[in-house]
């Protein structure tokens, strides 16, 4: 079960809350882009950037020179998935059909090589599952260049919302179309390097994103 505080409990629509912890990691692993919001020098920041999953730890890297990194103290984090346009008969009803997750928590300066790597190869294989392993690992120089940070995921809570809209009565007999437009994401057809080796095909990992397939040296073209 997810925890319940006073940050994460819901104010209003509650029905919308999702309480077991294995809504929060498939909302997670679905996605591909969080917002980090941070403060620095008193001010508010909020970035998006790349994340990866490993049990109830949420990794998060950049620059070791990067503000956001080295801001210190609570972070929240959020992940926000659309999956539709929900169209009502009143400007007010208007909504979206969406999947949204919000965590709290002090990151910490992750310092171990072996648990870098781990990190660094969950965040690689969020974008594009068995890419790790087809691609050069990250030299010594390169990971003291990188500051990666580990977020738990004790303090989170989800958010959902399905289905039509929802109108006032007095709306329902309006000669105004409603209902919900689906948002999904599709990935196109692979666009090599202009600066590829001859014969360097699309791999199988890359060709799956897409439903592409292609020979060694050959076209890339949709399904």
């Amino acid at each position: 079960m997810l925890s319940t505080t006073e940050r994460t409990r819901l104010g209003r629509a509650k029905h919308k809350a999702r309480t077991a912890r294995t809504d929060l990691y498939d909302l997670l692993d679905a996605g591909s882009v969080c917002h980090l919001g941070v403060v620095v020098n008193g001010a508010p920041m909020v970035v998006p950037t790349g994340y990866g999953r490993i049990g109830d730890t949420l990794y998060l890297h950049g620059s070791t020179g990067a503000r956001s990194l080295r801001a210190g103290g609570e972070v929240c984090v959020t992940v926000t998935l659309v999956d539709g346009l929900v169209l009502a008969r009143s400007a007010f009803n208007h909504s979206l059909n969406h999947r949204s997750a919000m965590v709290y928590g002090v990151p910490r300066v992750v310092g171990d090589e072996e648990e870098s790597l781990a990190a660094l190869r969950a965040l690689t294989e969020q974008f594009a599952p068995g890419r790790w392993d087809a691609v050069r690992p990250p030299t010594a120089k390169e990971l003291a260049a990188t500051r990666v940070l580990a977020l738990s995921l004790e303090e989170a809570s989800v958010k959902v919302r399905t289905g039509p809209p929802v109108d006032d009565e007095d709306d329902l007999g309006l000669p105004v179309w409603a209902g919900v437009v689906p948002v999904r994401q599709v990935f196109g057809a692979p666009e090599p390097d202009p600066g590829l080796a001859p014969g360097t095909g699309v791999p199988e990992h890359v060709a799956a994103l897409s439903g592409a397939l292609a020979p060694s040296g050959g076209t890339v073209g949709a399904r």
